[in-house]
């Protein structure tokens, strides 16, 4: 495994981490803890140290089999990210919840989830840019920062062409961006990338695989049940993704190497990305993407 710097916040992050958006149901499969402990320990075996969650992956349900899982381990072994902002009523359907309370009960309910004291990374969670601008909800976060419950705080940007929010980020404290990023979406690499890298701000790359078009187990005209979240996404922009992720397949992919792995290194070419944050199902293919650092130079 390979570290990077993550921007200001001096934290050291495996260049790969585990996304765990799937361990709240939503993307085609039900967890259980002894799934998610064998997901974790593989990712623990291959030197992976970054974490990412949110409030909204169930209610609070990915946090609570993560929690589950620190509560018998070695908690500072691990960087946790978890955001705020949404309130999960079921599958798929969630509202916003940005106000400064609402927000402090959310904190205390994810350190309760995730059976610790601290959360090393607290991230806006793709809200508008009104709600960013509360300075009341910035200056409550802060105080959260100063008591120990919150290490950094960050923000997981809706669009990836936010640049308001991206500039504002030092202006609140918030020292990491995360944002999609993949070779089907090469968008931040205009704006957002300078203001991160000028503002010295740590990146994470979240659906680096492009929900899963470019893990090479998916050729054009691929179908999705009903209950994995990809079925919702609109048909033609579908077809196009899987038809020019097979194009990407057979044109830039080296002969030999496995498309996911090529994916995952390819988002961390570009020198601000500290970490890459896909998901994954199954311990295999924790060690599959964390196999990805063997390509990163």
């Amino acid at each position: 495994m390979k570290y990077r710097r993550l921007g200001k916040t001096e934290l050291n992050v495996s260049v790969i981490g585990i996304g765990t958006w799937q361990f709240g149901g939503e993307w085609g499969q039900q967890f259980n803890q002894d799934e998610v402990d064998a997901i974790l320990d593989k990712g623990q075996e291959c030197g992976i140290n970054l974490i990412d969650t949110a409030e909204c992956y169930g209610d609070h349900l990915s946090e609570s089999f993560i929690g589950d899982y620190l509560s018998r381990r070695k908690r500072e072994d691990w960087i946790v990210a978890t955001k705020f902002g949404h309130h999960f009523h079921e599958r798929f359907t969630r509202t916003d919840v940005f106000g400064a309370e609402e927000v402090l009960k959310q904190l205390d309910a994810s350190l309760k989830a995730l059976k610790t004291d601290y959360i090393d990374l607290y991230q806006f969670h793709s809200g508008p840019d009104e709600v960013f601008d509360n300075d009341k909800l910035w200056t409550v976060l802060d105080k959260q920062v100063q008591a120990g419950k919150i290490r950094h705080l960050g923000t997981s940007i809706g669009s990836n062409d936010n640049l308001h929010q991206t500039d504002a980020s030092s202006q609140v404290n918030s020292q990491v961006i995360q944002v999609v990023y993949n070779r089907l979406d090469r968008t931040p690499e205009n704006r957002v990338f300078p203001s991160c890298e000028r503002q010295d701000l740590g990146v994470l790359a979240r659906v680096p695989l492009a929900s899963g078009f470019l893990s090479g187990k998916y050729k054009p005209g691929a179908q999705f049940d009903v209950t994995d979240v990809r079925h919702r996404k609109d048909a033609e922009l579908v077809r196009r993704s899987l038809e020019e992720a097979e194009q990407i397949r057979k044109n830039e992919v080296p002969e030999g190497v496995d498309m996911a792995r090529w994916a995952l290194a390819w988002c961390l070419k570009h020198p601000v990305v500290s970490s890459v944050i896909p998901g994954c199902k199954n311990p295999a293919q924790v060690a599959s993407n964390a196999s990805a650092a063997d390509l990163v130079d």
